[in-house]
């Protein structure tokens, strides 16, 4: 992937080195990093993780002196690319949006260190990448990626990308009210047949991540490796992958973001289609 010929967002608000206010919600956990951090990452509804799905829950022995420490200087690599590649998913949907006839209304992203404030409540790191329909936000700590990279093997600009990408997923849904209508339903329903509305939640963003891919493909040089970043990605953080990593079985009534194998073909779906209107998985057949 090459981001040489992509612009810096202006959307980029980054709150590294700056201290938190809210007073975290404690929660159960979930018992490892890895799930802590990616079961909730990606997500589809905040305010149910940030409302005691583990949010501040903390790990043993971690230590959390980051802020104290002071923020990384401006415009190093990390934030750059960030820039750059929220630039390239604001380019693509504002073009999408267009062609309905419709304007794009840009989210912003929220960069910070160990713990952050949102309208939808305060959250720490370990919550990791999320967005916020309150605030139309779309916040991370960069050293999710390395939780990605170490305990994952999910490694690679591109795959550093789809995490974005799909969070902006969550946002387009946000515009077009999927997430309002979903999180009425859910009110309405059992936890079984509520947790099956959060993967057709998360499988339209994975959709919408491999939809931008491929209306970005040209201008981002994207070849085999960088799909292959992104697919190794979405097969981390299946369900059925991180029931295996914590717990030795698979649970289905418990997924709550799909299976790897859900995961990378909804997203090839949106890769191989470019058509948004392919990626209805609330009516599909099969997901």
């Amino acid at each position: 992937m090459r981001l040489d010929e992509i612009e810096e967002s202006s959307n980029v608000e980054d709150r590294r080195g700056r201290p938190a206010t809210g007073k975290l919600v404690a929660g159960g956990g979930i018992g490892t990093i890895v799930i802590a951090l990616i079961v909730m990452a990606l997500g589809g509804d905040p305010q149910q993780i940030l409302n005691g799905a583990g949010a501040g829950s903390g790990l043993p022995g971690q230590s959390t002196g980051r802020q104290e420490q002071g923020a990384p200087p401006k415009d190093d690599a990390g934030s750059k690319f960030i820039k750059r590649v929220l630039k390239s998913t604001e380019d693509v949907w504002t073009d999408i949006f267009r062609e309905s006839g419709e304007s794009y209304q840009k989210p912003k992203l929220v960069l910070f260190t160990d713990r952050v404030d949102s309208a939808c409540g305060p959250a720490d790191a370990n919550v990791g990448p999320f967005y916020c329909p309150a605030d139309s936000q779309v916040y991370i700590d960069l050293s999710f990626y390395d939780t990605m990279r170490d305990q994952l093997g999910a490694d690679g600009d591109f795959a550093q990308a789809y995490v974005i990408a799909h969070e902006v997923g969550h946002h387009i849904q946000n515009l077009m009210g999927t997430s309002d209508k979903v999180n009425q339903m859910r009110r309405r329903l059992s936890e079984r047949d509520a947790n099956k509305l959060s993967v057709k939640m998360e499988l339209q963003a994975d959709f919408y991540a491999g939809l931008w891919a491929r209306r970005a493909q040209d201008v981002l040089k994207l070849d085999n490796q960088d799909l292959k970043e992104a697919l190794n990605a979405a097969n981390a953080i299946g369900d059925d992958t991180l029931q295996k990593r914590s717990q030795g079985q698979v649970v289905p009534d418990a997924f709550t973001h799909g299976s790897s194998e859900q995961r990378i073909r909804w997203f090839m779906k949106g890769y191989e289609s470019g058509d948004i209107r392919q990626g209805d998985t609330f009516n599909a057949r099969s997901l």
